[in-house]
């Protein structure tokens, strides 16, 4: 059978009471005590019910993340950047992959609601606005890289709408007068925002919005290279083009290599996310880098300082972007 608390407490000479306060590292305990209580738990191998504990202090020091998918590397970075912080905080991070669906994400959320996990951390959540308030009236959730306009949330993302604006007026600066874009037609803010973020560019540049020149399907490789089929199927095919993300761009770059078209040159291509690919890719890729590593720290730090908290941090942290100009613009 395994050893009690009980038995470590006899064995040190103490209460129980002083047992859970030394494994609990609590300052109200004597140095003389915290050896003996610790010579006990060695001595009887003693192994804390760490469960048991922190259903009994209603607090398990864990947090979920829900992921949509884990095709998006610079995911990887941000959650490098929760990970760190968290563990500088005395938690964990668990994560799940909801697919994009917002069921799952409900499905996953269980956790929060039976007392599993802290709280949580949603990447792009499918979940509208008024799911978003009622768990948050009762439970510890964050949003990072997506916000969810009125959810009032505490929300860490970069500011999409200027970032496209930028990466679409140097296109301009650099010449170009026919630009398309690659995006989505999920209705996803941040691709929204970076669209909105291409037509303003446009608008300020005395540049005429032309809808031939927007090209709709999802994030994946292939889509970025029908996108270039597209384009150069067209009369007047684009002198550039815009990608929100780095892999449009990529598949865009590749389908353009692969009709003959010297990228950089014939035709640029500028990305959005600096991942890795982006920088070791030939020709290499013009992007916007987003903070990420800071991200995913500065969501956890916020977060965690709001469990237990009755002043919450219902803030939108809008984290510093950097365009990076690489070969695909001619840089």
């Amino acid at each position: 059978m395994s050893v009690t608390i009980k038995e470590v407490a006899k064995d040190a000479g103490v209460s129980v009471a002083t047992v859970s306060r030394v494994l609990n590292k609590s300052a109200n305990v004597t140095k003389e005590t915290v050896e003996a209580v610790n010579e006990a738990v060695e001595k009887l191998n003693y192994r804390p019910n760490f469960l048991g504990r922190n259903l009994r202090k209603c607090q398990t020091n864990v947090i979920l993340a829900i992921l949509p998918g884990a095709e998006q590397t610079f995911y990887t970075e941000i959650f490098k950047g929760m990970q760190y912080k968290a563990a500088d905080l005395g938690y964990d991070i668990i994560y799940s992959i909801s697919r994009g669906h917002s069921e799952n994400e409900l499905r996953q959320l269980n956790m929060l609601f039976n007392r599993t996990v802290d709280a949580a951390i949603l990447f792009s959540s499918k979940l509208d606005v008024g799911e978003l308030k009622k768990i948050s009236g009762s439970y510890d959730i964050a949003l990072i890289c997506e916000g969810v306009q009125g959810s009032d949330l505490l929300t860490v993302s970069v500011n999409d709408e200027q970032a496209g604006f930028e990466a679409v007026n140097i296109l301009i600066k650099k010449g170009h007068r026919r630009i398309g874009i690659i995006t989505s037609d999920f209705k996803v803010k941040s691709s929204q925002d970076r669209e909105s973020g291409y037509k303003r560019a446009l608008m300020e540049n005395d540049i005429q919005f032309d809808d031939k020149y927007v090209y709709r399907k999802d994030y994946t490789f292939t889509s970025g290279q029908g996108a270039m089929d597209y384009f150069l199927s067209l009369p007047e095919p684009p002198d550039a083009v815009f990608a929100i993300s780095d892999i449009l761009a990529v598949g865009a770059i590749n389908r353009a290599v692969a009709r003959g078209l010297i990228v950089g040159k014939d035709i640029a291509v500028f990305g959005f996310d600096n991942i890795s690919l982006s920088e070791i890719y030939t020709p290499s890729v013009s992007t916007v880098a987003q903070p990420c590593f800071d991200m995913g720290a500065l969501a956890v730090e916020r977060l965690i300082n709001n469990i237990g908290s009755e002043n919450k941090d219902e803030s939108h942290y809008v984290m510093s972007h950097r365009i990076i100009l690489r070969q695909s613009t001619g840089d």
